[in-house]
């Protein structure tokens, strides 16, 4: 896979890993094509056949266990399914998005009603595109909603809904002005939109963003700049887009020596703070705001996938399991249109591997996450996962 993880105790590096959030890479891809297909009907009296894409055969360190995840998720949530049918079939991209169109084409021609993956950004928008050509929906493992709309979906947890969700609870908590701090590369960039926009829907004030280059140098000198920002605009939070793998550990050492201090301007965090674990033991994060899913319904994902495999699910191994619960659910109605655009956007939404969500129709997610912080190096939730839509601001 492609993220690294590393933690800075007091270290005054950055790591140039890529960007990742909740494990799916943010990657820059084509701007997707104006597709508006609906989708292929479909015999729910017979199982329906299902393309699930994964990377393996990749070069890239990690993507063969990424690939063995994704299919042991489908063929858990596979014997979950009520009533439904579903004939999976495993098609091998490489991690390339060339490998993926052309393995998306044989798998259209293989009969596929539905494809479930790829992982990375380019090669789901490449799928996308050829999919589209043959009224077929994808639903992708990917995180990036630039690529999505038309036939194409993103399944992974979006920045989008991490802002949304973080700051309806801290409109709810008396937080009104926030300081913004982003990297300047595409994961910051897309960070810092989807800030502003849930800014916007909350009634919160974006005082300033603060943008740094990715290296040790370009977060030392973004320090200064965030604490004058925080100090002259009287922000009561700061919502950071760094991650684990990059510039938190950094950035969350030096602000509190420049003077903003957590205990007095809250800390928000857009990506995940508990992973890796030794995250946890970060003096700056202490106390600070994240958003994960359902941590009850995770945890029982993890236990089912453990006993069945002997090993923990890949970070985001559970997305294809909440795929095929989406297609299965709908399937079991008996309804012939159960995989086209309709009703992948029900608004009632789906259970999967970490709790609630939904496809919308943009092509974009929302998940019922819960707000945690972290105390006493433990993650503790401070708001529950909603159990279902129209809770928690959804």
């Amino acid at each position: 896979m492609r993220l690294m993880f590393a933690v800075f105790n007091r270290i005054r590096k950055v790591s140039m890993a890529a960007i990742a959030l909740g494990g799916a890479v943010l990657l820059a891809a084509c701007n997707p094509q104006p597709l508006g297909t609906a989708g292929q009907l479909i015999n729910t009296s017979r199982p329906v056949p299902v393309a699930l894409l994964i990377p393996r055969g990749s070069a890239t360190h990690g993507d063969n266990v990424l690939a063995q995840s994704l299919e042991n998720s489908a063929r858990l949530a596979i014997a979950d399914l009520n009533g439904a049918k579903i004939d999976l079939r495993v098609y091998d991209t490489m991690g390339n998005p060339a490998q993926a169109a052309s393995v998306a084409t044989q798998a259209i021609n293989d009969g596929a009603r539905i494809i479930l993956g790829p992982v990375y950004a380019e090669a789901a928008n490449a799928v996308g595109i050829v999919a589209a050509k043959r009224n077929i929906n994808v639903l992708a493992f990917s995180n990036n909603t630039s690529i999505s709309g038309g036939n194409l979906f993103v399944l992974g947890t979006s920045f989008e809904s991490n802002a949304q969700r973080l700051l309806a609870f801290a409109k709810q908590q008396g937080r009104n002005t926030i300081v913004m701090s982003s990297g300047n590369n595409a994961a910051g960039i897309a960070g810092r939109s989807a800030i502003q926009k849930a800014a916007a829907s909350t009634g919160i004030t974006v005082a300033q963003n603060i943008s740094y280059e990715l290296s040790q140098q370009g977060v030392i000198n973004a320090v200064s700049p965030i604490s004058t920002a925080v100090r002259s605009t009287g922000a009561d939070a700061i919502v950071m887009t760094a991650t684990s793998a990059g510039a938190l550990p950094l950035l969350t050492q030096l602000l509190p020596e420049a003077g903003v201090k957590p205990e007095t301007v809250q800390y928000i965090g857009l990506t995940r703070w508990d992973i890796p674990s030794q995250t946890l033991a970060l003096p700056g994060l202490q106390g600070g705001w994240f958003a994960i899913p359902d941590p009850t319904i995770s945890q029982q994902f993890r236990n089912r996938y453990q006993a069945n495999y002997g090993t923990a699910p890949h970070p985001i191994g559970g997305l294809a399991y909440d795929g095929i619960a989406a297609i299965g659910a709908l399937i079991a109605t008996g309804n012939s249109d159960a995989v086209t655009a309709t009703a992948l956007t029900q608004s009632a939404g789906f259970t999967g591997s970490g709790g609630i969500f939904r496809l919308m129709p943009d092509g974009t997610n929302q998940r019922g996450l819960a707000v945690a912080t972290i105390q006493d190096q433990k993650v503790v939730v401070i708001d529950a996962a909603p159990n279902t839509f129209g809770e928690a601001g959804l």
